[in-house]
């Protein structure tokens, strides 16, 4: 317990200390954190303003893209900000609130993506009980659920890993990431945070067994449909889910169980990348690429010629 200092903040390293990518880091950043905030605002937009949108499955969505909002916003800017203008430097606060909200965003995700396939589950193998099983006051229940164990496994492991002593503030990361924290902490004071890793990811594999049970019930039910526009119409609204499910899922397995010590230090951060800012900027394109509902609501939100045109004949212009 010798080599414990007192930490005021701590370093995160950037993808290259070279001026010029640094500048392209700032900018490869911003594009993305644009598509992330257009797109997801443009579905929460879409969704409010069209009422035949008002279900629960959107409902679901606007909680799921305000997720990915928030996941993105308490990461992307403060490494903007760092590349922009040459510094490292997060305070220890910051960086406790850093680590806490994406938590929390991430944890909420898998929620909310487990209660959106039970909510398929219901529509598709139980259609005559959906109303009176899904009906506004339990789909709120079930959203605040998602959100409040979110916010719980966040308070579990913030308040864990900044109880250990740090030997060093030097994170080779881009964000405040709970294992590459793990590795600062001195001693073996680090395991009662692997105590916490462990009960998250079984939680998180119970999410994961919930989602794929459904979906074998959703298939099944699905495949025995007689008629094929309807095979089509359910597969329509769920396959954009299920690539959703296993676009988060399998860049987070992929990036954290790749040994990092045996990774060159670059390629830990792309990982980063890829499970962090890559879920939430594909997901409205996702969900709208094949959505006859969302893409019916976006053409009428941009049509703005049709009033014209119908103004110029009633005119007579």
């Amino acid at each position: 317990m010798s080599n414990v200092t007192i930490i005021k903040g701590f370093l995160l390293l950037g993808f290259s200390e070279e001026r010029a990518l640094q500048i392209l880091h700032f900018i490869v950043f911003l594009a993305m954190y644009l598509i992330v905030l257009i797109g997801n605002i443009l579905i929460i937009i879409l969704v409010a303003l069209s009422t035949h949108l008002h279900t629960p499955m959107y409902f679901f969505l606007i909680n799921l893209s305000v997720v990915d909002i928030g996941a993105t916003s308490v990461t992307i800017p403060k490494s903007m900000f760092n590349a922009l203008m040459n510094t490292a430097w997060i305070s220890y606060s910051e960086c406790v609130a850093q680590m806490f909200f994406f938590l929390h965003f991430v944890s909420s995700d898998i929620f909310l993506l487990t209660v959106m396939a039970y909510d398929r589950y219901v529509a598709i193998c139980h259609p005559l009980n959906y109303v009176s099983l899904m009906n506004w006051g339990r789909c709120i229940q079930m959203a605040s659920g998602a959100w409040m164990g979110g916010f719980l496994n966040a308070v579990l492991h913030t308040t864990t890993i900044f109880s250990l002593p740090f030997c060093s503030n030097i994170i080779r990361q881009f964000f405040c990431e709970i294992p590459y924290l793990i590795k600062l902490a001195c001693s073996d004071s680090y395991l009662s945070e692997i105590y916490a890793l462990v009960f998250s990811s079984c939680m998180g594999f119970g999410c994961c067994v919930f989602i794929f049970i459904s979906y074998v019930q959703i298939f099944t039910t699905v495949l025995r449909m007689p008629s094929m526009e309807s095979r089509q119409k359910a597969f329509a609204t769920c396959i954009p889910h299920l690539i959703v499910v296993s676009l988060l899922v399998g860049t987070w397995i992929f990036s954290y169980f790749l040994p990092s010590s045996s990774s060159p230090y670059n390629v830990n951060q792309m990982l980063a990348v890829l499970y962090s800012v890559v879920p939430p900027m594909m997901n409205p394109i996702i969900y709208s690429m094949r959505n006859k509902d969302v893409k019916t609501a976006l053409w009428k939100l941009f049509d703005w010629k049709r009033p014209f045109n119908n103004k110029m004949r009633h005119t007579g212009l």
